[in-house]
């Protein structure tokens, strides 16, 4: 089994940044390849970004090249996405997941955090 709890969510103005942050325990953390989705009301699930157990290969959605960063620190048992020139569209509760693959299909990790909010005005 592996806990994740996300933290960093929060209301921010458009073009503001934020910091989300994943703390995980439980196995190995440095096992798994971690992701991150987010999901608006009214809509399914959406991928973010994704990165390698080692951080060495990184994959981000479309929707967020060029403003969004995952990173992960395998010392501290803990993933990030750094947010900036956030827009209202990103506005959203915002998942951290733990798999074997690194992959944008959520289905493929086998455990979840609770997620954060974020909430982004105009």
């Amino acid at each position: 089994q592996v806990q994740l709890v996300e933290s960093g969510g929060g209301l921010v103005q458009a073009g503001g940044s934020l910091r989300l942050a994943c703390a995980a325990s439980g196995r190995p953390f440095s096992s798994y390849a971690m992701g991150w989705f987010r999901q608006a009301p009214g809509k399914e699930r959406e991928f973010v970004a994704t990165v390698t157990w080692s951080g060495g290969t990184t994959v981000h959605a479309d929707s967020v090249k060029g403003r969004f960063t995952i990173s992960r620190d395998n010392a501290k048992n803990t993933v990030y996405l750094q947010m900036n020139s956030l827009e209202p569209e990103d506005t959203a509760v915002y998942y951290c997941a733990a798999g074997r693959l690194l992959t944008r299909r959520p289905g493929e990790y086998a455990y979840w955090g609770q997620g954060t909010q974020v909430t982004v005005s105009s």
